[in-house]
């Protein structure tokens, strides 16, 4: 008897495709058709998601006849089974053309279906700004943030829940990538005009992705091969004088095949220093990226992709003066320099059972060879003597297998997920301070400068989800993973959704994350300064449990959709690799958390989108983060992470998006400080004193005309022309004691202007 009314209960699931083509149909309409006697009963109707797929729960009293429409098709009425679970599959046909369609309301940017705490920036979001790379994708979003590493590489960092972007995992196309010595540099490693949307996952999400993830999850998703424009041009250019070009070309060779192509260059040569303390605002810089995918739809189950990608990136820092010629130049003029190849490659195939669509098998390969070098004009030092430039390279080799399956237990209120991974990755850095200590001996000092590791990971996996078709998800997944180094690890990870009420979301997660550091790549920036690197010998494995939770309101303001999304979540690390710089002023310790310390980030967040006129989107969120780590057995701030956050964008959008314009307001409050030069270093005894940033606001904004094919856009970032008034220290005296171009808090350069074009064939 209960399993009956189980499977009574059972939501129907399906997906909808254009008659004739195969071809996924999303936004269309599926409802329930009640009877007469039930016509004023409630009813409840469902949208196809961009795969044509759909879930609609059925209503309280059985109904037998489903209708489903879309746009510019006939609509057709299906007879379902009173009990049980069925997949439908189906056709429409075309109907009557339409003429111009205008888009009067956007969906919510906040999931209302994922169990997790997921926010989505699409594709539009992603024209509210010049979007060249990763970095700047994230500009119009309070959730990340974006900072400035050191004012000499120019490279950019996330931040999310407080803690820097090493411990949230970032995937494409939901496979881990960008990883470990890629880390330093990766936002600039994907094109913007290559990216359809990013997912911003809180919390530790699914143990199927791993086990690296402590804060959350980034995930982007590619241009998809079938589905994705014929043709994308876009080219930038600013007043700094650097210039971004990207192409991207797909094609429908047959209704089996596709394949999309993305070029990406992007060079700045010219010297700007805007600040006048004789170093470059911005690195000279010169990027060639190619990304090619296929995909296979066989029409029978099977789906395929291959991805081939290559990179190629150099950079250039320092002082005007400076010129990569030779040794002699170190000693001369403070200088950096970078340059990175790195080659990816994937595999993904899957098989869907015909006669049981919610049972399906996948494989998935990926393979990576990352491959840099990097350069630092010696530091200052009164006890060692130099021996030439500081200098930073290594290669990264990595393979990961997942072996998916997937089914339901008696019904779709039951679905499970368990596979196998395989994780190879091979590192090799040879870190080489520029310095001689007088009392090693040559293996000792080999064993210093090389840090070489290899890591075989098995692991299995498995993540159980119930839905009860009204109001209650619930995912309990585990994973344990056999490292060759750490021995065994045990991942457990919870999330659940409850639908308080119709439009209220309620959302509870709770994992524990686990990642090995990469000690000099995850603080990278210091290497731009005098400081002296200390590492400790015995570094152990990063382990954190992350909880929180979420509450999500959906409500109608003056006749349009709008949301309130407020969040809280807290990390405790059980063990950290700390960076400590308070310590001493002129030394970065870099050694496990203190036996007795403790290191935590907690954050909250608040954030409304409403739209208050036709065409006008307004957001607003404020953060508050504790983000704190115990040093020399006090407890402090961690430095350059700010307490307080607030955020405002407009958005508006004119008739058939012929004009559109943005403007973004981001301020930030005090942060703290960890300065080379300070007089009052933490344990010495004397009174400390913690300094900290001033607060400011960022302006930017952007205006967009359209036409049928062409977008035109110019935009201004950083509209005052606010400045770090001293973004390097001892800037004046490079070789000096005092030189630390890491302590960057604030723009750079100041106001940037820049103008852009997009065409695309549809």
């Amino acid at each position: 008897m209960a399993k009956a009314q189980s499977a009574a209960i059972a939501p129907v699931r399906g997906e909808i495709t254009e008659a004739g083509k195969a071809t996924p149909l999303p936004g269309a309409i599926v409802r329930w058709l009640l009877d007469d006697a039930d016509a004023t009963a409630p009813t409840t109707t469902a949208v196809s998601d961009a795969a044509g797929r759909f879930m609609l729960v059925r209503p309280a009293r059985a109904a037998s006849r489903l209708v489903v429409q879309a746009l510019g098709f006939r609509a057709d009425t299906l007879v379902v089974p009173v009990t049980g679970s069925p997949y439908l599959r189906v056709a429409l046909r075309g109907g009557q053309e339409l003429g111009e369609v205008t888009v009067t309301a956007r969906g919510p940017a906040y999931s209302s279906i994922t169990p997790a705490n997921v926010q989505v920036i699409s594709a539009s979001d992603l024209t509210k700004s010049a979007c060249c790379n990763l970095a700047e994708s994230f500009e119009t979003n309070a959730s990340v943030e974006v900072t400035t590493s050191d004012a000499v590489s120019g490279a950019k960092q996330i931040q999310l829940l407080g803690l820097d972007g090493s411990y949230s995992l970032l995937t494409v196309d939901n496979q881990p990538a960008l990883r470990g010595l890629a880390s330093p540099y990766r936002l600039g490693y994907l094109a913007g005009p290559w990216i359809e949307n990013i997912e911003i996952i809180k919390g530790t999400g699914s143990v199927v992705n791993g086990y690296e993830a402590i804060s959350g999850q980034v995930n982007v998703k590619l241009k998809e091969p079938d589905k994705t424009d014929q043709l994308l041009f876009n080219v930038y250019g600013n007043d700094l004088g650097k210039f971004d070009v990207n192409l991207n070309a797909s094609a429908r060779i047959n209704q089996k095949w596709s394949t999309v192509l993305l070029l990406h260059s992007d060079h700045l040569g010219n010297r700007v220093d805007r600040n006048g303390d004789t170093f470059l605002d911005l690195p000279l810089v010169t990027q060639f990226n190619a990304f090619n995918k296929w995909k296979y739809l066989s029409g029978t189950g099977i789906v395929s992709e291959v991805g081939l990608g290559a990179l190629r990136e150099t950079r250039q820092g320092g002082q005007l003066g400076f010129r990569d010629t030779g040794s002699d130049a170190y000693f001369q003029n403070y200088g950096t320099t970078q340059g990175t190849t790195r080659y990816t490659g994937y595999a993904k195939t899957s098989y869907t059972w015909p006669t049981r669509p919610f049972q399906s098998l996948g494989l998935l390969l990926s393979g990576t060879d990352h491959d840099f070098t990097s350069a630092y004009t010696p530091g200052y030092s009164s006890s060692l003597s130099a021996s030439g430039p500081r200098t930073y390279d290594g290669t990264q080799r990595t393979g990961l297998g997942t072996l998916l399956f997937q089914s339901v237990l008696g019904n779709t209120s039951h679905v499970y997920r368990a596979g196998l991974s395989f994780l190879y990755d091979d590192y090799h850095e040879v870190f080489r301070d520029g310095y001689r200590y007088s009392t090693e001996i040559p293996a000792e000092t080999y064993a210093r400068e090389h840090r070489n590791r290899r890591e075989l990971v098995p692991g299995a996996f498995a993540e159980y989800t119930y839905q009860n078709s009204r109001n209650l998800t619930v995912v309990a997944g585990l994973r344990a993973d056999n490292h060759n180094l750490y021995g065994w690890q045990v991942t457990p990870r919870f999330n659940l959704k409850y639908d308080a009420a119709k439009n209220t979301v309620m959302r509870v997660a709770a994992g524990r994350g686990f990642r090995v550091a990469n000690p000099i790549a995850d603080n990278a920036s210091l290497l731009a300064s005098a400081r002296q690197f200390v590492i400790g010998n015995q570094l152990r494995p990063e382990r954190a449990w992350n909880m929180g939770g979420s509450a999500t309101q959906y409500f109608t303001l003056l006749g349009h959709l709008a949301t309130f999304v407020v969040d809280y979540y807290h990390t405790e690390f059980d063990n950290q690799v700390v960076a400590d710089m308070y310590t001493a002023s002129r030394v970065v310790y870099i050694d496990n958390l203190a036996p007795n310390g403790r290191s935590f980030a907690r954050s909250l967040q608040g954030e409304v989108q409403i739209e208050p006129l036709k065409g006008l989107q307004v957001k607003g969120a404020y953060k508050y983060l504790d983000v704190r780590t115990t040093y020399e057995g006090e407890l402090l701030p961690k430095p350059l992470t700010p307490t307080n956050r607030a955020f405002v964008n407009l958005g508006y959008a004119s008739a058939f998006d012929k004009w559109r314009g943005d403007f973004t307001v981001q301020w930030y409050g005090q942060r703290p400080l960890a300065p080379i030069n300070s007089m009052h270093m933490h344990g010495s005894g004397q009174e400390f004193v913690l300094a900290t940033a001033p607060r400011y606001a960022l302006l930017n904004a952007q205006i967009t005309r359209g036409f049928k094919r062409l977008d035109l856009y110019a935009g201004v970032e950083n509209l005052t022309n606010y400045r770090q008034a001293n973004p390097i220290e001892g800037a004046a005296a490079p070789f000096g004691p005092d030189f630390d171009a890491a302590m960057v808090w604030g723009p750079v350069y100041g106001r940037l202007t820049y103008m852009g074009l997009r065409y695309r064939i549809e």
